[in-house]
């Protein structure tokens, strides 16, 4: 990912930039990072870059003019470096009190960009004008009011990059932590086993994952019923509609996973209807339909994609814009323990391999295939140093995107590959499922053989 920061202030930004795990990522080439000096594109002979407000008022506002520069300067350099057409834009954001509050969903959404502007306002702000020309996005990152827009863009700056795959050195880490599922983060000891008359809590040094977990669960919600009571009431209602899913839930595996992980939100209680801003999909309850003005009106703008059950979609796919991709069956891996993996030669797939998996990966098309290999969300399986297959996650959860190269089929390495996903699963504590198009014989097949339970009834997906 490109980061591009438009700053009064470029020392300021340089030494955030490059420090840490930030400093790391640019030094790997995971980030890169272009910082501009508004006052180089001044017209004044001093550099001049603000001046009074109409209207009267305390303090100086930035001017449009130099902003504006500046955003066209990168864009410019964008458009040569990408070869996009005339219509490319770059995401834009604005860092204000007057923005809407920055979460780790709106994080997750950033993460997914190539290249992202991100503007350091001044004394009272920038030209109104120039705003509406160029930014895509307002953010708060709270109800205060601070000296300039730097300390915020580092802040937004760091929840997004250590989302981008390689970055943490760690794939779960950034699935566990605060805020996703609306539970604060449990707390977390170290050695040594006794410090300062305190001990680590008895329960963590057994070694048993489920009292593990489920102590670490006990704890985050008392946490946030404590200290965020806002979070933890959309808590509540999300465990009220996990245990309300899970009577069916070999057919609502997606809505139940979206909501345990905490990347869906729900947008409509009757029927549940759930949103998914990190992949753009909306989810409705297998089970149910509803007015069809009524859930176009639920849509959030940008949304892609809808699962549905099948009658529902039989409506939906009549309406205009919207169009229908494939039916599939839910297929549930139910037990909690570690399958074996014969071949253990693994790997998470790196762009070099972003052709070979576009190209093999024909159902929904080489873009999003080589999308994914982007994301970190893809591996390889390799047999004398030689790829043979791949395997990975879609946005919403599922396991899937499996292929094995002919010259390899009939080793099992179909059934490392899935018992590999499924272990990184079972690790996060998190229940492994697929989608398997109704008529796929083969990969049904595989999913029996796999111990794998699959739904009775048939979702269908669409898109917009």
């Amino acid at each position: 990912m490109k980061i591009n920061v438009l700053t009064l202030f470029p020392d300021f930004i340089e030494q955030g930039l490059h420090t840490s795990i930030l400093g790391r990522a640019c030094e790997k080439g995971l980030l890169s990072c272009n910082v501009v000096n508004i006052r180089d594109y001044s017209n004044d002979k001093n550099g001049r870059v603000d001046d009074y407000t109409y209207g009267g008022g305390a303090g100086m506002l930035m001017q449009a003019q130099p902003v504006y520069d500046a955003y066209k300067a990168v864009e410019n350099a964008s458009l040569k470096n990408n070869c996009e057409g005339e219509n490319h834009r770059i995401r834009t954001i604005y860092v204000t009190p007057q923005g809407k509050p920055f979460t780790q969903k709106d994080a997750l959404n950033l993460a997914k960009e190539d290249e992202l502007v991100f503007l350091c306002g001044h004394y009272e702000g920038i030209d109104e004008r120039v705003l509406e020309e160029i930014v895509t996005d307002r953010y708060s990152i709270g109800d205060y009011v601070l000296t300039g827009g730097e300390l915020p863009a580092l802040v937004m700056i760091d929840a997004v990059s250590r989302l981008i795959p390689g970055v943490l050195g760690n794939e779960v880490s950034a699935d566990i932590e605060s805020f996703y599922g609306d539970l604060l983060e449990y707390p977390q000891y170290t050695r040594p086993e006794v410090w300062n008359g305190m001990s680590v809590p008895g329960v963590l040094l057994k070694g048993n994952p489920k009292e593990v977990n489920a102590w670490r669960k006990e704890k985050a919600e008392e946490l946030t019923e404590k200290v965020r009571p806002d979070l933890f009431e959309k808590y509540k209602q999300r465990e009220h509609y996990i245990k309300e899913l899970l009577k069916d839930k070999r057919n609502n595996i997606q809505m139940l996973e979206s909501l345990r992980r905490g990347t869906g939100e729900i947008i409509n209680t009757d029927p549940l209807v759930i949103y998914m801003a990190c992949d753009d999909l909306v989810m409705v309850d297998i089970n149910r339909k509803m007015d069809v003005d009524e859930f176009l009106s639920l849509l959030p703008d940008g949304v892609h994609s809808i699962v549905v059950g099948q009658e529902f979609g039989d409506i939906l796919k009549d309406v205009e814009g919207i169009h229908k991709s494939c039916d599939v069956y839910n297929y549930v891996y139910t037990e909690n323990v570690h399958r074996k993996i014969v071949n253990k030669d693994i790997r998470l797939l790196t762009e070099e391999y972003a052709d070979y998996v576009g190209t093999h990966y024909e159902l929904a098309g080489y873009d999003y295939a080589v999308e994914k290999v982007r994301e970190g969300i893809v591996y390889g399986i390799f047999v004398d140093n030689e790829i043979a297959g791949f395997i990975g996650t879609h946005g919403e959860g599922s396991i899937g995107m499996l292929y094995i190269d002919e010259r390899f089929r009939r080793r099992g390495l179909a059934a490392d590959l899935e018992s590999f996903m499924f272990n990184r699963d079972l690790e996060a504590g998190r229940t492994p499922y697929g989608q398997v198009i109704i008529d796929n014989v083969n990969s049904i097949k595989l999913q029996e053989k796999m111990g794998v339970y699959g739904g009775d009834k048939i979702l269908t997906w669409l898109h917009l």
